[in-house]
């Protein structure tokens, strides 16, 4: 963009920022800082316009003395911030404070990430609160995006994210800033995680597959060391099939992954699929699921497998194998419950694995629905109906979210829409053994808005699902839901997307199409924020978020060796 337009562009929409004249009085003390919880200081309010305008409140009854403002500016080119620090020496309850930031540069998002500017405020017996905005900056004037804000009450830890349309793999503190980046010649397919011994565990896409050009598409695994070393990589991206979208390290050192698996037009009717529902051309995609045993450097021996086309049900034609009434077999899958044609019938987007009961949990975008599998199965076991810890071989053990799958509820019984990253909550967190899901609302009734949201299944102790025969699976409501109504209106990213649950009870969501982090506590309140600059906020999406504790083995390994 040509500077003069910028600067023509900068000075029209000054006029709806007016500048405010800085008012402080400077103290010259030099008082100790102590961060103790004490929450009656905020910056209410940062605003763009000629430099930066902060508003403060002391929102509390206490008189608060010698307050430090500090601002850090990170990203941009060239980015000049005469002054870094503010003093007042006095501010009353209820008083306000405002001041006027000069910034100057130039950072419009297109060739690097839009900068942040980050504002932290320090007082004598005064919580720390730090608060900023990603914005654009055009000579003086200053844009801005998105706000992000760290708090006291966020979880102590460190964020990792794989922007989907980079090269990179970040990890960040709380503070917005990077702490550690893998780089790699392929961009994620899609799922990125850091395991105990600090290796990184990465999907990627080394190239399109014609066969399954959809969304999530992989084909490959990686292990990188701490240093960034490929120690191992295995592919699997062909005619017949394609990894996609995630995969979960198991505690033997194997690994889960998801795949596709390409039935032509004439399979997909000799099983029941309806005609109308079948693209010649594209054929159909139904999931498996693959267990993978790494062999030295690259590749790896498929140990198990579970296949959805090996336990699907249709009442269409009566002359074939697998007809029946779904509704008297839930544990089948209807093969004609989606309508879409083009291929991908069930599109599995998350994998995550419970030791406790040695079963899989799967999020099925495409039947709005959780599904949990045995793993104890053997391969054949898991191809049939008997066997396994819990005598029903590969069938489904349980399911939740949209009933209308197996005709036994309403659209008004759906309560997931287009879901993401299904997870058992894990061990040591609030919540332990629940499970929690990002509901996108994809679709949602009453108006498209996500949730994340926590819900109980109706298991026994050793791993049993109870459902009323006729019935839907429980519950009939989630336990806990989000939905931002409370804390600064309602969210939506019509795909990808997830969250997380911490060990303190908060819960990191990541909003993924708008490349938003940010983090809850379970009484709704945000505690946190970021916004992904990366490559730039033009296209910053990111499937999902992992966070992971100060004192988590692989933080340990990767930034103190």
């Amino acid at each position: 963009m040509n500077i003069y337009k910028c600067l023509s562009l900068g000075l029209f929409f000054i006029l709806l920022y007016p500048s405010i004249t800085p008012s402080t009085s400077i103290c010259k003390a030099n008082p100790v800082w102590v961060n103790e919880p004490f929450p009656h200081l905020s910056i209410e309010e940062i605003k763009g316009g000629l430099g930066v305008n902060v508003k403060i409140i002391n929102d509390g009854n206490i008189v608060l003395h010698n307050i430090l403002m500090k601002v850090e500016v990170t990203g941009g080119v060239d980015i000049k911030l005469p002054i870094s620090s503010f003093k007042n020496s006095i501010l009353k309850p209820g008083d306000v404070w405002i001041q006027n930031i000069k910034v100057s540069g130039i950072a419009l998002g297109i060739n690097g990430p839009l900068p942040q500017i980050m504002i932290t405020l320090l007082a004598p017996h005064a919580h720390v609160e730090n608060k900023g905005i990603v914005a654009r900056i055009i000579g003086p004037f200053v844009f801005k995006i998105e706000e992000v804000m760290n708090t006291p009450g966020a979880f102590k830890g460190y964020t990792l994210f794989s922007p989907m349309v980079s090269l990179n793999t970040y990890l960040i503190n709380n503070s917005g800033n990077i702490v550690y980046m893998w780089n790699r010649p392929y961009k994620p397919g899609l799922s990125v995680y850091l395991l105990e011994d600090g290796n990184l565990l990465r999907t990627a896409c080394p190239y399109p597959n014609p066969t399954f050009p959809a969304g999530g598409a992989g084909g490959r695994i990686e292990l990188i060391d701490p240093n960034g070393t490929l120690l191992w990589y295995f592919e699997l991206s062909n005619n017949n099939m394609c990894l996609h979208h995630d995969v979960e390290m198991l505690p033997n050192g194997n690994i889960l992954a998801i795949a596709w698996e390409y039935k032509t037009y004439d399979e997909a009717v000799a099983a029941g699929r309806d005609p109308d529902r079948v693209s010649p051309s594209w054929g159909i995609w139904p999931d498996c699921i693959l267990e993978i045993h790494p062999t030295g450097n690259s590749g790896g021996e498929i140990v198990w497998e579970w296949h959805m086309w090996d336990h699907l049900i249709q009442d269409k034609y009566p002359d074939k194998n697998n007809y029946g009434n779904v509704a008297e077999h839930p544990e089948l899958i209807d093969i004609n419950y989606p309508t879409l044609r083009e291929g991908d019938i069930s599109h599995i987007n998350s994998v995550d694995y419970n030791p406790e009961f040695d079963q899989i949990l799967l999020s099925v975008h495409e039947y709005n629905e959780v599904w949990i599998i045995d793993h104890s199965t053997t391969t054949e076991e898991a191809a049939g109906h008997t066997g396994g810890r819990y005598g029903k071989g590969g069938d489904l053990l349980y399911r939740w979210g949209n009933p209308q799958t197996y005709r036994a509820g309403t659209a008004e019984d759906q309560k997931l829409f287009g879901q993401h990253d299904a997870q058992w909550i894990e061990e040591g967190c609030p919540g332990e053994g629940n499970i929690l899901v990002f509901n996108n609302g994809w679709k949602r009734p009453n108006g498209m808005h996500s949730t994340v949201e926590e819900f109980i299944p109706p298991v026994d102790e050793d791993g049993n699902y109870y459902c009323e025969p006729g019935s839907p699976y429980g519950p009939e409501e989630s336990f806990w839901v989000y939905n931002g109504f409370h804390s600064g209106g309602a969210f939506f990213s019509g795909n990808i997307a997830g969250a997380q649950r911490l060990p303190n009870g908060n819960t990191i969501i990541c909003n993924g199409q708008k490349g938003e982090f940010f983090e809850v506590t379970m009484d709704q309140k945000v505690v946190w924020k970021y916004i992904n600059p990366f490559p730039s906020l033009v296209d910053n999406q990111v499937f999902k978020v992992r966070k992971y504790s100060s004192d988590y083995p692989g933080i340990e390994k990767i930034l103190h060796g």
